[in-house]
Order: structure tokens, then C-alpha cells, then sequence
């Protein structure tokens, strides 16, 4: 078995699995690091360089930003700009650096593959943490601000609190949020993955420049696109149950 990190390593070797590097014991059990451990750990390494660069460049900012720090504070301003114009300015000081953070980590793991890596988005234990954290905080925030009245009553919403038909239904709907989330991200990333696997494997011999275009579409559109659908549907889970009063 090739416990390849990369993708591309050659055409010979092309393979979307996830496959285990190495093991050990912990409390008699064997627990494996795979490759999207590995791939998780290039992207945070990556992200936590990039944040000690920004922070170096911005303890010694220019009056007039030029460059990297330039380019910075862009982002830092889109990324406000998109959390307080989804949230409010109630909710949006609370969450916009967990948005910020995950929307970074997000899109940088979508677009991991245009380096030959495997898109840790394209495990589903990665996607699946991710839409936990959301549900947890979705939940905290409704019973930190809300009062337990204004809570049931939503849950038996269309239909008066006094009357608990759609309690069921309803509670299967909240349940049912960090799956969707996960799945959604989850699948159009290793859709993706699986379809450029597919082109260098079966079409190594002609797969020269022109898949580019589709890394363009499967990465980097694609990519950015679920980066987008994730976190605006969290702000938007997220705001529904935050007391703006």
C-alpha cells in the first residue's frame, strides 16, 4: 500500500483513498494518523504561519498599506463586511472571528489540491467536526439568549405551544443540521477530488495543461463556492436563534 500524501506523485500512483501513514497503541487501542491527518496538519501549519507573517507585518503597519499588508487587511475588511451584513451587529462582534477562522481554513483545504495535496474537506471526519462546532454553538447561544418559553415555542412552531404535534418533526430538523452541513461540503469537495483522480489515472497520457481548467472549476470555483454556502448558512443558523432585541 502507498501511503502517499500527494495525489500526483505520478502516473502510476493517482489514489483519492485515505489511506493510515502510521499507528500506535493508546489504552489498547491501535489509532492510526492517515493522510488527511497529515494534509490537516500542511493546511494548519500553512494558516499559522500566514497568521505570525500578518502579525509581524501589522505591528509595523504603513500609515498607507502596501503588499502583504495590503492584501490583509482586504481580507480582514471583506470577511467583517460579510459576517456583520449576515449577522447584525448584535451577533456578528460574538462570531465573527470563529467565521473568519473557518472560512480561511475552509478555502485554503478545498484549494489543497491544486498543490497535489488531498483536501482534508474531502474527509468527512473533518467536515463533520466542522458542522458539530455549529450545531454546539447554534445551541448555546439559543438557550444563553433566548428564554426557554421562547424556545418551545419555536419547536412547536406552526402550531401553538400548547399543541407539541411538530415538536417531532422539528427536533428531527435541528438534529439533522450538523449532518447536512457536513455532507453538503463533504460530497462537492471529494467529488471533485475524485474526478481529477480519475482524469490523471485514465487519461495520464493526454492529460497535459488542459486539466488545469478543470482544477480551476473543481478547486478553486467549486471550492470557494462551498467555503461560501457553509459559513453563510452557519451565520445564518446562528442569527435565527440569537436574541437581536
Amino acid at each position: 500500500m502507498t501511503n502517499a500524501i500527494l495525489m500526483s506523485s505520478g502516473a502510476d500512483d493517482i489514489d483519492f483513498m485515505i489511506h493510515g501513514v502510521f499507528s500506535y497503541e493508546l489504552f489498547g487501542q491501535t489509532l492510526w494518523i492517515t493522510t488527511s491527518h497529515i494534509c490537516i496538519l500542511i493546511v494548519m501549519l500553512l494558516l499559522a504561519a500566514l497568521g505570525f507573517a500578518a502579525n509581524r507585518t501589522m505591528k509595523h503597519a504603513k500609515e498607507i498599506p502596501e503588499g502583504f499588508q495590503n492584501v490583509m487587511e482586504i481580507l480582514v475588511e471583506k470577511l467583517d463586511g460579510v459576517v456583520y451584513g449576515t449577522m447584525g451587529s448584535v451577533a456578528a462582534p460574538k462570531f465573527v472571528n470563529y467565521i473568519s477562522t473557518i472560512f480561511i481554513f475552509i478555502f485554503v483545504s478545498n484549494i489543497s489540491g491544486l498543490f497535489g495535496l488531498r483536501p482534508p474537506t474531502a474527509d468527512y471526519g473533518t467536515t463533520f467536526a466542522m458542522g458539530l462546532i455549529t450545531f454546539f454553538l447554534i445551541h448555546i447561544t439559543q438557550f444563553k439568549n433566548l428564554p426557554l418559553s421562547q424556545i418551545w415555542k419555536d419547536m412547536c412552531s406552526p402550531l401553538p405551544p400548547w399543541l407539541p404535534i411538530w415538536f417531532p418533526i422539528n427536533l428531527i430538523s435541528e438534529i439533522a443540521v450538523p449532518v447536512s452541513l457536513s455532507l453538503r461540503l463533504f460530497a462537492n469537495v471529494l467529488s471533485g477530488t475524485v474526478m481529477m483522480a480519475l482524469v490523471y489515472g485514465l487519461l495520464s497520457k493526454v492529460a497535459i495543461i488542459w486539466p488545469a481548467a478543470l482544477h480551476v472549476y473543481f478547486d478553486l470555483f467549486s471550492g470557494a463556492i462551498q467555503t461560501y454556502v457553509f459559513c453563510m448558512l452557519t451565520m445564518t443558523y446562528i442569527s435565527q436563534n440569537y436574541d437581536t432585541e
